[in-house]
C-alpha cells in the first residue's frame, strides 16, 4: 500500500506537467521615439505630456525644463528723434 501511495506522488506531477500548454508571450514593443529603453515614462501633473521617467530601481528623473525666453529689450528713454 505505501509503495502505491510513493508512486502516485511520483505519477502526479508528471501527468499534471504533460498537460501544461507552453503559453508564447508577445514581445514588448519598442519605446516610443524620445524614450529611454528600460525606463517607464511619468506624467506627475496629469497634463498628458510626459514630464519625466523612472527607472528601474523606482527613482523619478525630470526632464530638463526649456529655459523661457529673454524679456524684450526695454524702450530707450528718447523719443525716435532724439
Amino acid at each position: 500500500m505505501r509503495l502505491r501511495s510513493i508512486a502516485l506522488m511520483g505519477l502526479v506531477p508528471l501527468v499534471l506537467a504533460a498537460c501544461s500548454e507552453n503559453q508564447k508571450v508577445a514581445a514588448a514593443p519598442p519605446p516610443p521615439p524620445g524614450a529611454i529603453a528600460g525606463t517607464t515614462a511619468a506624467d506627475r501633473d496629469g497634463d498628458g505630456i510626459v514630464d519625466g521617467y523612472y527607472t528601474a530601481d523606482g527613482v523619478y528623473h525630470p526632464y530638463a525644463q526649456p529655459a523661457p525666453p529673454p524679456p524684450p529689450p526695454a524702450p530707450g528713454r528718447r523719443g525716435e528723434r532724439g
